[in-house]
């Protein structure tokens, strides 16, 4: 036997591919589970005492190296690498828990059935509305049968309503307070919504705002239709504030109208004329919906008014005290 062949080792040949050991002769197809495997011959020593040759002849103690192998680089992980990891998810964590991190306009009404925001501003957002005679808590509730003209200017034409107490006292007392004491002037309409609605009165411009307070509810007394003005709120119970919105299709009549809800949208009052600047207003460039439909060129209310009774095309009518009714523009 040569000195460099050790008993039970096969080596590969000089030359050309590694050669293996051939099948065993046994009886049985190829394949045939059967077939027992190729045995090994038997090793002359043990491994043991191979490991203890190898720290003779070496001088190192290989149990004694740890995360090493064989001379083998460690592969093991870095505690500082690690680290930045843990730290990076527990920020991510946080960040989701807190909410988004890109923030967004408030919700309002949609077909997908997601509330209308009605919240609370900033103070410094309120007091710049208003001729500092408006409400800080919930006004008085108009009379069932008390009616108001509500005209809205802008620079797309002028939008008149008719405001009905008997549809929603607390909510149109509310807003009625609210025009006499010119807070809407200059507020915008901020979320347009093409053949749904189009929606004003946060003082925030962005749908997160309100008077600074919130109002009580009322039942829905009416069906939503093309015309209608109703107030805006969240999904909690009384929190209509001073957002309302016009709708443009009798067709939202069903996306408006949950059966589960006790008290929705509060309807006060229709557009009695006006209702193409409604529509031009809502042609205006949104966002689109998977951006809340913010309006990206918003048209201001240049000066809303309000006067006593229903005013028929064309005729005067009984200021309010406190008001100052402006003709429309042509």
């Amino acid at each position: 036997m040569s000195p460099s062949r050790r008993p039970g080792r096969r080596v590969p040949p000089k030359h050309g591919a590694r050669s293996f050991p051939p099948l065993p002769s046994a009886a049985g197809p190829a394949g045939d589970p059967s077939i027992a495997p190729p045995v090994e011959p038997t090793r002359s020593t043990s491994r043991s005492q191979n490991r203890a040759a190898k720290r003779t002849a070496s001088g190192v103690d290989t149990r004694r190296v740890r995360g090493r192998t064989s001379g083998r680089p460690n592969r093991g992980y870095n505690p500082a690498v690690l680290g930045l990891a843990i730290a990076a998810v527990v920020v991510v964590a946080a960040v989701f828990l807190i909410g988004n991190p890109f923030g967004g306009p408030g919700a309002s009404p949609s077909p997908g059935g997601s509330d209308v925001a009605g919240g609370t501003p900033t103070e410094a957002a309120v007091a710049s509305h208003g001729d500092g005679t408006c409400p800080t808590a919930q006004p008085a509730s108009l009379a069932a049968g008390d009616v108001r003209t509500v005209t809205i200017q802008t620079t797309k034409g002028t939008i008149v309503l008719q405001i009905q107490g008997g549809r929603a006292p607390i909510a149109t007392g509310n807003f009625v307070a609210l025009v006499a004491c010119h807070f809407y002037d200059g507020i915008t309409f901020h979320r347009l919504v093409p053949g749904f609605v189009i929606q004003g009165g946060d003082p925030a411009g962005d749908g997160s705002g309100g008077p600074g307070y919130s109002i009580k509810d009322d039942p829905l007394n009416g069906t939503y239709k093309r015309g209608t003005v109703a107030m805006a709120r969240t999904a909690s119970p009384d929190s209509q504030g001073s957002q309302f919105f016009i709708v443009l299709s009798d067709d939202a009549n069903s996306a408006l109208t949950d059966p589960s809800v006790q008290y929705p949208y509060a309807i006060l009052g229709e557009v009695s004329s006006g209702m193409d600047v409604v529509d031009a207003i809502a042609a205006m460039p949104n966002s689109g919906a998977n951006a809340g439909n913010a309006a990206l060129e918003p048209v201001a209310m240049t000066s809303v008014t309000v006067t006593q009774g229903a005013t028929p095309s064309g005729s005067p009518a009984a200021s309010v005290p406190g008001t100052s009714p402006e003709a429309p523009q042509p």
